[in-house]
């Protein structure tokens, strides 16, 4: 019969051989022990504008998301939790064509810091992850368990409350962006005649009588739109990207649909490309 054995709980802060760069580089070689799934790692020490350094920065390929993770040895504190914020929010603003979340890992999340995280959750998207090390035998072994989560977004059709005006992404973007966004919709026009643009808070969906039919999205750049093409992953599109020469980012699989950077030009160049694409998205949501 097994027998329990207690572990015993190590302070990392506190140990003189253990360091926080001996903890980034267990988290470095085998990411998926900080229970976010099978995530990999895109970079370590990753320098930031402010002179500091984002410690890992993780990727989910089947989600798209970027993970910027911060490190803290001993009780979290206000500020690790600006600093991490501070490198989400520029990784966001640098990447734009990845989700992003941000996350804190300490030794000791405190009530203090939960308090700070309930204010920023669902604004922000940031995970607050306990790490505790364990002496087992001659090794240390380490536990990450997931105190705060990040607030779970809702789809498209759900964010109809947020309805904001032209003007509103017209200061956002650029009124050359919502340009390109007005010629990507003209081109629906043939087998969606009755749509029109709804603007949204984080996108422009689009609907008909009032009812939001997102076959097809956009989100405004300052010189360019990411064009969202709602549609079941398919040899057939992907084999029409490929052969384009359009800026194709990666499929969005957690939405299901498949993302353009589109900038000034190129629905001239690539108009029935376009419009294909549109058609295919049209007749698989509405069909």
């Amino acid at each position: 019969m097994l027998s329990y054995v207690k572990p015993e709980i190590i302070s990392i802060k506190g140990h003189t051989e253990l360091n926080e760069k001996w903890v980034q580089q267990v988290i470095a070689e085998d990411p998926s022990i900080l229970g976010l799934g099978e995530i990999n790692l895109k970079d370590t020490e990753r320098l930031q504008p402010s002179g500091g350094r984002l410690d890992l920065l993780l990727h989910d390929p089947e989600t798209n998301r970027r993970y910027e993770v911060e490190l803290q040895l001993g009780p979290s504190d206000e500020s690790h939790i600006i600093r991490t914020i501070e490198y989400w929010d520029y990784e966001r603003r640098r990447f734009p064509q990845y989700e992003h979340c941000a996350v804190l890992i300490a030794e000791d999340i405190t009530s203090r810091f939960l308090n700070v995280i309930a204010l920023f959750n669902g604004m922000i998207p940031i995970i607050a992850i306990q790490m505790k090390a364990c002496k087992v035998g001659d090794g240390i072994s380490l536990i990450f368990s997931t105190v705060v989560d990040a607030l779970v977004l809702g789809t498209e059709e759900e964010d109809e409350g947020e309805t904001v005006d032209r003007k509103y992404w017209e200061l956002k973007s650029s009124k050359e962006s919502l340009e390109i966004a007005d010629q990507l919709h003209e081109l629906t026009k043939d087998f969606a005649p009755k749509f029109t643009l709804k603007y949204n808070k984080h996108y422009i969906g689009v609907a008909s009588q009032g009812v939001s039919q997102n076959f097809v999205s956009y989100i405004p750049r300052r010189s360019a739109v990411i064009l969202h093409l709602k549609h079941p992953e398919d040899d057939e599109i992907q084999k029409q990207l490929d052969a384009s020469d359009l800026d194709i980012l990666s499929y969005d699989r957690q939405w299901k649909q498949y993302r353009i950077r589109v900038k000034k030009g190129d629905i001239k160049d690539n108009s029935e490309n376009f419009k294909w694409l549109m058609k295919k998205a049209y007749d698989a949501y509405m069909g």
